[in-house]
């Protein structure tokens, strides 16, 4: 049994049929995109109350659905990482409003916020991190919009 289980909580993000992600730019290192989300913290009453609290810190945003579709396990030293994946549409945002402690450090690099076709073409066209989260949502973009009660555009 590991002795450190660390969770997070990541959302494919839908906003209409478009994927709203955070499109990464470090020195040093390629520009990659991640999907909003980010570790469970004590706090959290649980993992879905984490999500919630994410997309405000990232986005000054909120959700009008989020449901859990996918989970990825990863070795750490001394453990193991778990992310819960949810499929949710975005109620609203106001950045003027996020939270997020990272975004006053230069020396973490920029988070854009980006929006993109939801389409499989269009995700297999990103650096998007972890690789195994980029190929779920790509294998799955019909499946996502249906849980969403979305109609995705084809590519």
């Amino acid at each position: 049994m590991p002795d450190i289980v660390k969770r997070s909580a990541r959302a494919i993000l839908l906003d209409g049929d478009d994927l709203v992600l955070i499109k990464r730019t470090k020195a040093g290192r390629d520009p990659y995109w991640v999907t909003v989300g980010g570790g469970v913290e004590e706090e959290d009453d649980s993992i879905e109350a984490a999500l919630h609290r994410e997309v405000f810190e990232e986005l000054g945003g909120t959700l009008e659905r989020a449901e859990l579709v996918h989970l990825i396990t990863d070795e750490l030293d001394g453990g193991i990482g778990i992310q819960h994946i949810f499929a949710a549409r975005l109620a609203g945002m106001d950045v003027s409003v996020r939270t997020g402690t990272e975004f006053s450090k230069p020396e973490r690099g920029d988070y854009e916020i980006v929006r993109m076709p939801f389409t499989a073409d269009s995700i297999h066209g990103l650096n998007l991190m972890p690789p195994e989260l980029a190929e779920f949502a790509a294998s799955n973009v019909d499946a996502i919009g249906s849980v969403l009660n979305t109609p995705i555009r084809k590519a």
